[in-house]
């Protein structure tokens, strides 16, 4: 019979393996402090450096709410419910944020921004943004087609999907050329609204304009016929077939008369339909030259590139470590893995090589 002995004190005193697993890692940062702490300060250094070198650039925004016309409208619950789905009611899709958003950055009104005079922030006068941004091409229609691809690189939108108001960024070196540009976007957009979206509505009121002018002229025609056969018929009551005659020509007249002043009407609701029916560009926050720049943050490169630089350290020190544990216990794995690593360095070098002999000749 064999009797179980107590465990012994410095069985006892074994800490958790939670707690060495913490003081090794501790360790091993401790003793590859360097690394630990070089990586980040050198990356934060260099971020900080390219920061400086960068061109700061500031953005003007602009926002506006595109009203709908007065045709097609759901009661103000519905539509702000329906709203919250991120799908539009306002006149379809051609007069939703999202269409402005998309207006805002065609090709057309790119180019007039493009082919616009603004201040030279250089300069007293004022110049092409081309000439501003210092774009050029082989012939004007390629310094245009340049221009349009560098100023969509500059320009963002953005919508709200539940209230439907559109902002627009303009980013650029200069501030007073950023909110002149997002300002002019906004005019030009003002300007597709009045020429080319109410060419719809221009097209019914000339359509009705016409046939009222043609029903004016039957009327008139109708009227002349039926005063010429009073003036030549002064008995025309005491025979029936004149009679008969004034019968179907006073009908006519009426029947003139009516479509006339139906087109009429028709005329000047469309008058007025024409400027209704008109989205209207309700700008709520014009731009103005922002104070500070946007772009670069140097806080946030600087932050990120020492936090980045904090996990390489990390991860060197602890590789550092495995290669020193492993090169104690196992020499035959570090002398494998060391003459790999001269194999991989000699075939880059032979890999670069001929490069290098080619620039040099």
């Amino acid at each position: 019979m064999t009797i179980d002995q107590p465990p012994s004190a410095s069985q006892a005193r074994v800490p958790p393996r939670s707690e060495t697993s913490v003081l090794d890692v501790a360790t091993v940062l401790l003793r590859h402090w360097r690394l630990v702490l070089g990586f980040p300060v050198v990356a934060a250094l260099a971020a900080a450096g390219v920061s400086l070198l960068m061109a700061p650039s500031f953005t003007a925004t602009v926002a506006f709410f595109p009203e709908a016309g007065s045709a097609q409208r759901l009661p103000a619950g519905l539509a702000g419910l329906v709203g919250q789905l991120g799908i539009s009611v306002d006149g379809g899709a051609t007069q939703s944020p999202r269409f402005y958003a998309d207006v805002l950055k065609s090709r057309a009104l790119l180019e007039r921004v493009v082919e616009s005079r603004y201040p030279n922030p250089a300069a007293t006068d004022s110049v092409h943004l081309l000439d501003i941004l210092h774009i050029h091409g082989r012939n004007a229609a390629d310094s245009l087609s340049n221009g349009v691809q560098a100023l969509q690189s500059l320009i963002t939108t953005q919508v709200d999907v539940q209230t439907g108001v559109v902002r627009l960024n303009a980013r650029f070196p200069d501030p007073v050329l950023a909110a002149a540009v997002a300002n002019n976007l906004i005019d030009y957009l003002n300007d597709f609204n009045t020429q080319t979206r109410q060419s719809q509505a221009r097209e019914r009121r000339k359509f009705v304009e016409q046939r009222a002018a043609a029903a004016e002229v039957e009327l008139r025609s109708a009227e002349e016929d039926l005063r010429t056969f009073y003036e030549r018929n002064r008995t025309w009551q005491q025979a029936p077939q004149l009679a008969f005659e004034e019968g179907r020509l006073r009908r006519q007249v009426d029947l003139r008369q009516e479509v006339y002043l139906t087109l009429r009407r028709e005329y000047e609701t469309a008058r007025i339909q024409e400027v209704n029916d008109a989205p209207v560009i309700t700008v709520i926050e014009p731009a103005v030259p922002p104070q500070q720049r946007s772009r670069p943050r140097r806080t946030v490169m600087v932050s990120l590139a020492f936090l980045l630089g904090e996990m390489l350290g990390v991860f060197a020190a602890f590789g550092s470590e495995y290669l020193a544990r492993v090169r104690r216990e196992d020499a035959d794995r570090y002398a494998d893995f060391r003459a790999v690593l001269t194999r991989l360095r000699e075939d880059l070098g032979r890999g670069l090589l001929p490069r290098r002999s080619h620039r040099r000749s």
